[in-house]
Protein backbone atom coordinates (compact mmCIF):
# COMPACT_ATOMS: atom_id res chain seq x y z
CA UNK A 1 0.00 0.00 0.00
CA UNK A 2 1.25 3.69 -0.49
CA UNK A 3 1.91 5.42 2.16
CA UNK A 4 0.30 8.99 1.66
CA UNK A 5 3.20 11.71 2.51
CA UNK A 6 5.69 9.34 -0.05
CA UNK A 7 3.94 10.00 -2.94
CA UNK A 8 4.55 12.75 -5.50
CA UNK A 9 1.38 14.65 -7.46
CA UNK A 10 2.70 12.41 -10.47
CA UNK A 11 2.23 8.93 -8.15
CA UNK A 12 -1.19 10.09 -6.98
CA UNK A 13 -2.72 10.35 -9.72
CA UNK A 14 -0.99 6.73 -11.35
CA UNK A 15 -3.43 5.89 -8.43
CA UNK A 16 -6.53 7.69 -9.97
CA UNK A 17 -6.49 6.22 -14.00
CA UNK A 18 -10.19 6.74 -14.69
CA UNK A 19 -10.52 9.73 -12.63
CA UNK A 20 -10.96 13.11 -14.34
CA UNK A 21 -7.50 14.92 -14.02
CA UNK A 22 -8.97 17.31 -11.34
CA UNK A 23 -9.51 14.70 -8.85
CA UNK A 24 -5.56 14.18 -8.52
CA UNK A 25 -5.65 18.33 -7.51
CA UNK A 26 -8.63 17.56 -4.72
CA UNK A 27 -7.21 14.87 -3.22
CA UNK A 28 -3.25 16.41 -3.18
CA UNK A 29 -4.89 19.61 -1.90
CA UNK A 30 -6.88 17.05 0.80
CA UNK A 31 -4.07 15.87 2.07
CA UNK A 32 -1.23 18.48 2.09
CA UNK A 33 -3.40 21.96 2.48
CA UNK A 34 -6.19 20.81 4.37
CA UNK A 35 -4.13 17.66 6.40
CA UNK A 36 -7.57 15.63 6.27
CA UNK A 37 -7.88 11.55 5.78
CA UNK A 38 -9.53 10.95 1.94
CA UNK A 39 -12.96 10.00 4.12
CA UNK A 40 -12.99 13.41 5.44
CA UNK A 41 -12.58 14.96 1.57
CA UNK A 42 -16.36 15.71 1.16
CA UNK A 43 -15.52 16.69 -2.55
CA UNK A 44 -14.93 13.40 -3.71
CA UNK A 45 -17.72 10.86 -4.33
CA UNK A 46 -18.19 8.40 -2.01
CA UNK A 47 -17.20 5.29 -3.83
CA UNK A 48 -13.69 7.44 -3.90
CA UNK A 49 -13.46 8.66 -0.62
CA UNK A 50 -13.45 4.77 0.52
CA UNK A 51 -11.09 3.20 -2.16
CA UNK A 52 -8.54 5.96 -1.17
CA UNK A 53 -8.80 5.63 2.60
CA UNK A 54 -8.01 2.17 2.49
CA UNK A 55 -5.63 3.03 -0.29
CA UNK A 56 -3.60 5.91 0.85
CA UNK A 57 -2.08 4.72 4.05
CA UNK A 58 -1.36 7.10 6.91
CA UNK A 59 2.27 6.72 7.96
CA UNK A 60 1.32 7.63 11.95
CA UNK A 61 -1.21 6.10 14.21
CA UNK A 62 -1.43 8.46 17.30
CA UNK A 63 -1.18 6.05 20.01
CA UNK A 64 -1.32 9.02 23.19
CA UNK A 65 -1.60 12.99 22.83
CA UNK A 66 -0.24 15.57 25.85
CA UNK A 67 -1.57 18.82 26.60
CA UNK A 68 0.14 21.11 29.05
CA UNK A 69 -1.92 22.54 31.47
CA UNK A 70 -1.94 25.93 29.79
CA UNK A 71 -3.03 24.22 26.58
CA UNK A 72 0.44 25.89 24.61
CA UNK A 73 2.21 22.79 23.85
CA UNK A 74 1.03 19.30 22.62
CA UNK A 75 2.81 16.25 22.19
CA UNK A 76 2.50 13.28 20.55
CA UNK A 77 3.33 9.72 20.54
CA UNK A 78 3.33 8.49 17.28
CA UNK A 79 3.30 4.69 16.83
CA UNK A 80 4.77 3.49 12.98
CA UNK A 81 3.71 0.65 10.76
CA UNK A 82 6.25 -1.89 12.61
CA UNK A 83 5.49 -1.05 16.00
CA UNK A 84 8.02 1.78 16.50
CA UNK A 85 7.31 4.69 18.37
CA UNK A 86 8.02 8.40 17.81
CA UNK A 87 7.33 11.79 19.48
CA UNK A 88 6.64 15.21 17.72
CA UNK A 89 5.73 18.13 19.86
CA UNK A 90 3.35 21.17 18.74
CA UNK A 91 3.82 24.92 20.78
CA UNK A 92 1.57 27.63 19.95
CA UNK A 93 1.90 31.33 20.08
CA UNK A 94 -0.45 33.82 19.89
CA UNK A 95 -0.44 34.63 16.34
CA UNK A 96 1.55 31.52 15.20
CA UNK A 97 2.81 27.97 15.83
CA UNK A 98 5.94 25.76 16.14
CA UNK A 99 6.44 22.32 15.30
CA UNK A 100 9.31 19.88 16.79
CA UNK A 101 9.59 16.76 14.30
CA UNK A 102 11.50 13.44 15.18
CA UNK A 103 14.17 12.56 12.36
CA UNK A 104 14.83 9.26 13.64
CA UNK A 105 13.76 6.29 15.86
CA UNK A 106 15.70 6.70 18.63
CA UNK A 107 18.84 7.72 18.39
CA UNK A 108 23.01 6.66 18.09
CA UNK A 109 24.36 9.75 19.60
CA UNK A 110 24.09 8.95 23.20
CA UNK A 111 24.28 11.92 24.69
CA UNK A 112 24.15 11.64 28.41
CA UNK A 113 21.60 13.54 28.92
CA UNK A 114 19.07 13.02 26.37
CA UNK A 115 16.14 10.49 26.96
CA UNK A 116 16.02 9.73 23.39
CA UNK A 117 19.78 8.89 23.69
CA UNK A 118 19.46 6.75 26.96
CA UNK A 119 16.92 4.49 25.05
CA UNK A 120 19.23 3.40 21.65
CA UNK A 121 18.91 3.59 18.30
CA UNK A 122 16.17 1.82 16.44
CA UNK A 123 16.10 3.20 13.05
CA UNK A 124 15.70 5.72 10.07
CA UNK A 125 12.20 7.47 9.74
CA UNK A 126 11.10 7.54 5.99
CA UNK A 127 10.29 11.11 4.29
CA UNK A 128 6.79 10.05 5.22
CA UNK A 129 7.05 9.31 8.67
CA UNK A 130 9.29 13.21 9.20
CA UNK A 131 6.71 14.97 6.57
CA UNK A 132 3.21 13.91 8.07
CA UNK A 133 4.32 15.06 11.74
CA UNK A 134 4.25 18.31 10.01
CA UNK A 135 1.16 17.96 8.40
CA UNK A 136 -0.75 16.75 11.39
CA UNK A 137 0.06 19.41 13.63
CA UNK A 138 -0.31 21.83 10.92
CA UNK A 139 -4.02 21.49 11.03
CA UNK A 140 -4.00 20.82 14.76
CA UNK A 141 -2.50 24.54 15.07
CA UNK A 142 -5.26 26.18 12.59
CA UNK A 143 -6.46 28.53 13.15
CA UNK A 144 -2.38 29.53 13.93
CA UNK A 145 0.15 29.44 10.86
CA UNK A 146 2.34 27.20 11.47
CA UNK A 147 5.49 29.68 11.19
CA UNK A 148 8.20 27.38 12.10
CA UNK A 149 9.88 23.53 11.25
CA UNK A 150 12.24 22.21 14.15
CA UNK A 151 14.28 19.21 13.47
CA UNK A 152 14.71 19.00 17.29
CA UNK A 153 12.72 15.91 17.89
CA UNK A 154 13.95 12.16 18.51
CA UNK A 155 17.46 11.56 16.48
CA UNK A 156 19.73 13.22 14.77
CA UNK A 157 19.25 15.02 11.50
CA UNK A 158 22.17 14.67 10.03
CA UNK A 159 22.43 10.86 10.24
CA UNK A 160 19.47 10.26 8.36
CA UNK A 161 20.72 13.36 5.65
CA UNK A 162 19.51 11.46 2.39
CA UNK A 163 15.52 11.14 3.64
CA UNK A 164 15.59 14.64 6.06
CA UNK A 165 16.20 16.80 3.07
CA UNK A 166 14.33 15.50 1.03
CA UNK A 167 11.22 15.92 3.63
CA UNK A 168 12.96 19.65 4.25
CA UNK A 169 12.29 20.43 0.27
CA UNK A 170 8.71 18.98 0.54
CA UNK A 171 7.78 21.08 3.32
CA UNK A 172 9.28 23.97 1.48
CA UNK A 173 7.68 23.37 -1.81
CA UNK A 174 4.56 21.35 -1.31
CA UNK A 175 3.64 22.81 2.43
CA UNK A 176 4.73 26.54 1.45
CA UNK A 177 7.05 26.67 4.62
CA UNK A 178 9.93 28.84 3.86
CA UNK A 179 13.61 27.47 4.16
CA UNK A 180 14.28 30.67 5.99
CA UNK A 181 11.66 28.70 9.20
CA UNK A 182 13.01 25.78 9.20
CA UNK A 183 16.10 24.65 11.08
CA UNK A 184 18.44 21.62 11.20
CA UNK A 185 19.61 20.62 14.91
CA UNK A 186 22.96 18.43 15.26
CA UNK A 187 25.29 17.45 17.74
CA UNK A 188 27.91 18.18 15.41
CA UNK A 189 27.79 15.86 12.67
CA UNK A 190 30.85 17.35 10.75
CA UNK A 191 30.28 15.83 6.96
CA UNK A 192 26.63 16.58 7.22
CA UNK A 193 27.11 20.31 7.83
CA UNK A 194 29.78 20.79 5.43
CA UNK A 195 26.88 18.94 2.70
CA UNK A 196 24.70 21.00 4.50
CA UNK A 197 26.16 24.31 2.89
CA UNK A 198 26.21 23.11 -0.61
CA UNK A 199 22.47 22.76 -0.61
CA UNK A 200 20.16 25.60 -2.49
CA UNK A 201 17.68 26.05 0.15
CA UNK A 202 18.74 28.65 2.58
CA UNK A 203 17.84 26.66 6.10
CA UNK A 204 19.22 27.40 9.75
CA UNK A 205 21.62 25.29 11.61
CA UNK A 206 21.33 24.93 14.91
CA UNK A 207 24.32 23.15 16.85
CA UNK A 208 23.96 21.67 20.06
CA UNK A 209 26.68 22.39 22.01
CA UNK A 210 26.55 21.97 25.81
CA UNK A 211 30.64 22.36 26.38
CA UNK A 212 32.62 24.49 24.86
CA UNK A 213 35.96 22.42 25.97
CA UNK A 214 36.69 19.02 24.40
CA UNK A 215 37.34 17.69 27.72
CA UNK A 216 33.81 18.20 29.01
CA UNK A 217 32.20 17.91 25.40
CA UNK A 218 33.24 14.06 25.56
CA UNK A 219 31.68 13.51 28.28
CA UNK A 220 28.27 15.11 27.61
CA UNK A 221 28.60 14.44 23.44
CA UNK A 222 30.58 11.20 22.84
CA UNK A 223 30.33 12.39 19.43
CA UNK A 224 33.02 15.07 20.18
CA UNK A 225 35.48 12.67 20.27
CA UNK A 226 35.48 12.30 16.71
CA UNK A 227 34.57 15.58 15.81
CA UNK A 228 36.27 17.84 18.16
CA UNK A 229 35.13 21.66 18.71
CA UNK A 230 37.93 23.08 16.42
CA UNK A 231 36.75 20.71 13.28
CA UNK A 232 33.31 21.42 14.28
CA UNK A 233 33.82 25.40 14.39
CA UNK A 234 35.28 25.29 10.87
CA UNK A 235 32.41 23.14 9.42
CA UNK A 236 30.27 25.99 11.12
CA UNK A 237 32.26 28.80 9.84
CA UNK A 238 32.08 26.94 6.29
CA UNK A 239 28.38 27.02 6.78
CA UNK A 240 28.07 30.36 7.52
CA UNK A 241 30.36 31.92 5.06
CA UNK A 242 28.24 29.92 2.26
CA UNK A 243 25.03 30.78 3.32
CA UNK A 244 25.26 33.89 5.34
CA UNK A 245 22.58 33.03 7.99
CA UNK A 246 22.67 33.16 11.74
CA UNK A 247 24.19 30.52 13.73
CA UNK A 248 22.60 29.24 16.58
CA UNK A 249 24.20 27.44 19.65
CA UNK A 250 22.18 25.39 21.92
CA UNK A 251 22.98 25.25 25.53
CA UNK A 252 21.06 22.69 28.02
CA UNK A 253 22.35 24.48 31.52
CA UNK A 254 23.12 21.17 33.46
CA UNK A 255 23.71 22.34 37.34
CA UNK A 256 27.40 22.16 38.72
CA UNK A 257 28.20 20.90 35.40
CA UNK A 258 28.11 23.56 32.96
CA UNK A 259 26.98 26.42 34.06
CA UNK A 260 29.85 28.05 35.70
CA UNK A 261 31.45 31.61 34.46
CA UNK A 262 34.09 29.51 33.03
CA UNK A 263 31.45 28.05 30.92
CA UNK A 264 30.34 31.07 29.96
CA UNK A 265 33.86 32.68 29.08
CA UNK A 266 34.53 29.87 26.89
CA UNK A 267 31.11 29.72 25.20
CA UNK A 268 31.65 33.51 24.35
CA UNK A 269 34.92 32.46 22.32
CA UNK A 270 33.32 30.06 20.36
CA UNK A 271 30.16 31.90 19.93
CA UNK A 272 31.37 35.83 19.00
CA UNK A 273 33.95 35.13 16.26
CA UNK A 274 30.73 33.29 13.93
CA UNK A 275 28.26 36.00 15.35
CA UNK A 276 26.08 32.75 16.95
CA UNK A 277 22.94 32.99 18.68
CA UNK A 278 23.02 31.03 22.13
CA UNK A 279 19.64 29.70 23.11
CA UNK A 280 20.18 28.63 26.93
CA UNK A 281 17.80 25.84 28.26
CA UNK A 282 16.92 24.75 31.01
CA UNK A 283 17.48 21.27 31.58
CA UNK A 284 14.54 18.89 31.64
CA UNK A 285 14.52 16.31 33.93
CA UNK A 286 15.37 12.57 32.10
CA UNK A 287 14.77 9.15 34.16
CA UNK A 288 18.10 8.10 32.79
CA UNK A 289 20.32 10.85 33.72
CA UNK A 290 20.97 12.33 37.71
CA UNK A 291 21.74 15.70 36.66
CA UNK A 292 19.30 18.20 37.19
CA UNK A 293 18.70 21.55 35.86
CA UNK A 294 20.21 25.19 36.88
CA UNK A 295 18.05 26.55 39.18
CA UNK A 296 16.37 30.04 37.83
CA UNK A 297 19.00 32.40 39.28
CA UNK A 298 21.73 30.21 37.66
CA UNK A 299 20.19 30.24 34.14
CA UNK A 300 19.67 34.14 34.56
CA UNK A 301 23.29 34.63 35.56
CA UNK A 302 24.57 32.45 33.02
CA UNK A 303 22.95 34.79 30.37
CA UNK A 304 24.45 37.62 32.08
CA UNK A 305 27.44 36.79 31.74
CA UNK A 306 27.21 35.95 27.97
CA UNK A 307 25.62 39.43 26.98
CA UNK A 308 28.75 40.71 29.46
CA UNK A 309 31.07 38.94 26.63
CA UNK A 310 28.70 40.89 23.60
CA UNK A 311 27.00 37.29 22.68
CA UNK A 312 23.83 37.26 21.76
CA UNK A 313 22.03 35.22 24.40
CA UNK A 314 18.60 33.90 24.64
CA UNK A 315 16.78 31.50 27.55
CA UNK A 316 14.60 29.22 25.90
CA UNK A 317 11.51 29.23 28.30
CA UNK A 318 10.57 25.21 29.07
CA UNK A 319 7.36 24.32 27.52
CA UNK A 320 5.63 21.18 28.38
CA UNK A 321 7.59 19.99 31.10
CA UNK A 322 4.27 18.73 32.95
CA UNK A 323 3.61 16.39 29.82
CA UNK A 324 7.31 15.52 29.43
CA UNK A 325 7.64 17.13 26.43
CA UNK A 326 11.70 16.91 25.99
CA UNK A 327 12.38 14.54 22.80
CA UNK A 328 12.37 10.97 23.62
CA UNK A 329 10.46 11.21 27.38
CA UNK A 330 7.18 9.55 26.68
CA UNK A 331 8.93 6.80 24.48
CA UNK A 332 11.18 6.35 27.93
CA UNK A 333 8.32 5.95 29.70
CA UNK A 334 7.03 3.50 28.30
CA UNK A 335 9.89 1.15 27.53
CA UNK A 336 10.46 1.49 31.54
CA UNK A 337 7.14 0.82 31.71
CA UNK A 338 7.48 -2.27 29.77
CA UNK A 339 10.34 -3.04 31.77
CA UNK A 340 9.56 -3.13 34.90
CA UNK A 341 5.96 -5.17 33.84
CA UNK A 342 8.43 -8.03 32.63
CA UNK A 343 10.58 -7.96 35.93
CA UNK A 344 7.05 -8.28 38.33
CA UNK A 345 7.40 -12.12 38.84
CA UNK A 346 3.81 -14.21 38.40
Amino acid sequence: MPVAFEMSREELASLLPDQPRYRTDQVWRGLWERGVRPSQMTDLPKALRERLETELVPALQEASRSASSDGRTTKWLWQLADGRRIETVLMLYPDRATVCVSSQAGCAMACSFCATGQGGFDRQLSVGEIVEQVVRARAEALPRRLGNVVFMGMGEPLANYERTWAAVQNIHSDLSISARHITLSTVGVVPGIRRLATEALPVNLAVSLHAARDELRDKIVPLNRRYPLSVLMGACGEYLAAKGRRLSFEWALIDGVNDSPRDAAELAELALPLGAHVNVIPLNPTRGYAGRGTPRAGVAAFRDWLSERGVNATVRANRGTDIEAACGQLVARERLATTSARQVPD
